[in-house]
């Protein structure tokens, strides 16, 4: 292993990759200590609500939150909203897509296509995050972090509310930049990296957590080790399954000279290889960010003045918002199972598999080009996603289970993130190492 891990460091551009990827990591949790200006009152009133002296059911939604921001939302730093509206709206854009005529017509554009679309999504963005960041201080003012007599739009300090939610929604899209110059520049993909690098710095406090939680009672120990076997083979599923595909064998038409101008045919047998969990972490991080938009909205409408707008907001709050009930968990599962499904699809239509092979003049044994070939992929692939869609809808459910001293610690969504990314940036590193001709880094 340290063989491969000194080879990889003797290869000049490579090293500048990683090197470049550690360095944003490291600009973004320096980002991540930059907080929002508050009085010592309101620092203490922020302190006091995630360690469980205020709202239990908000407490439990910001610790939620808190976990995928990197511990910045418990700080309130100017990145406390993390990627998630990026995300928000690149679900948003997904969405649209098989809508509206234009946005399929830049998938067809290649290159620039794909530059446009990311462009929109980026404007998207900005209007998203703003919205969030007016939900997330309308959390604190209702949890009395922020005072309600100084903080709103058109009150006589509506120059300091402004600059607040104006200072979220930059850090977000700085986030977004970021990301977009690790996956440009560096090593992986940049988003998943920032939300990776989020939840490992928060390792060390949920330990902490989780110590506390095992010493206060007698039957906590147990808790911790049925945690611990859960967290065990859950990580052991999530490698087999991201490992996991079906061998689809494809026949290559080729032709050699033999002779004088005589041409002999032949057939090159390759494989297309179907991967179970297709969408990797990806109906996690939609699911989750589902979950959160709203959640985080109805804290600022649950004060309107308009009742049928009040009981919704309400609603959403004790359903939606509340991770204790088993109606959060159960349409969370359902969101994972519906997301894993959806962006297998979105994959497999932007790759066009079938129509590649008829052009290039392969041919899977047995079934015609063409149609007939669409047919059976998509066959499998309704097949092998049901799989991976179940596993990740259990995974995402497991944390209603395996509690510690009755508190949810590191989320099955986090850990499914985190095993993740360090399968693709391994992935991608291997890819590095073989396109230089060496023999590989897991080889």
């Amino acid at each position: 292993m340290w063989e491969r891990l000194r080879s990889v460091w003797t290869v000049p551009d490579l090293r500048n990759k990683i090197l470049f990827t550690l360095g944003m990591l490291l600009i973004f949790r320096v980002l991540a200590h930059i907080t929002v200006p508050l009085t010592a009152t309101e620092q203490q009133n922020l302190l006091k609500l995630f360690s469980g002296g205020g709202n239990q059911n908000l407490g439990q939604l910001l610790g939620l939150l808190d976990v995928f921001s990197g511990g910045s939302l418990q700080t309130f730093s100017i990145v406390a909203l993390g990627v998630y509206p990026y995300i928000t709206a690149t679900i948003v854009m997904q969405l649209l897509q098989p809508i509206i005529p234009a946005l399929q017509n830049l998938s067809a554009q290649g290159e620039a296509g794909r530059l446009r679309f990311s462009q929109i999504t980026r404007l998207i963005t900005v209007p998203l995050a703003f919205l969030q960041a007016l939900g997330q201080t309308a959390i604190f003012v209702r949890a009395g972090v922020l005072d309600a007599n100084t903080f709103g739009l058109f009150g006589p300090n509506w120059l300091e509310t402004l600059s607040i939610l104006l200072s979220l929604t930059a850090g977000t899209m700085i986030l977004v930049w970021i990301g977009e110059l690790i996956t440009e520049n560096g090593i992986g993909n940049g988003i998943s990296l920032i939300i990776f690098g989020g939840i490992v710095s928060r390792l060390p406090q949920l330990f902490r957590e989780g110590y506390l939680a095992a010493t206060s009672t007698a039957g906590s120990i147990i808790s911790v080790v049925v945690f611990l076997i859960i967290g065990l083979i859950t990580v052991v599923g999530i490698v087999y399954i991201y490992q996991g595909q079906r061998r689809i064998p494809v026949q290559y038409p080729t032709k050699r000279m033999v002779g004088r101008g005589m041409l002999v045919g032949s057939a090159q047998t390759t494989y297309i290889p179907m991967q179970v969990n297709s969408a990797g972490m990806i109906p996690l991080i939609f699911a989750q960010s589902i979950l959160i938009f709203p959640a985080v909205l109805s804290q600022y409408l649950v004060s309107s003045d308009v009742k049928w707008l009040s009981n919704a907001a309400n609603w959403v709050g004790l359903y939606l918002a509340n991770t204790t009930l088993w109606y959060y968990w159960a349409l969370f599962f359902l969101l994972v199972f519906a997301f894993t499904y959806f962006y297998a699809y979105v994959v497999w239509q932007q790759q066009n598999i079938p129509e590649n092979l008829q052009k290039q003049g392969a041919f899977i044994p047995g079934y015609r080009p063409g149609e007939p070939t669409s047919r059976y992929l998509l066959t499998i692939l309704n097949r092998i996603t049901l799989a991976g869609a179940l596993f990740l809808g259990i995974v995402a459910i497991l944390p209603y289970f395996a509690k510690v001293g009755g508190n949810q610690l590191l989320s099955a969504a986090a850990l499914l993130i985190v095993v993740g990314v360090v399968l693709d940036t391994v992935r991608q590193l291997e890819a590095q190492m073989v396109m230089r001709n060496y023999s590989g880094f897991l080889s």
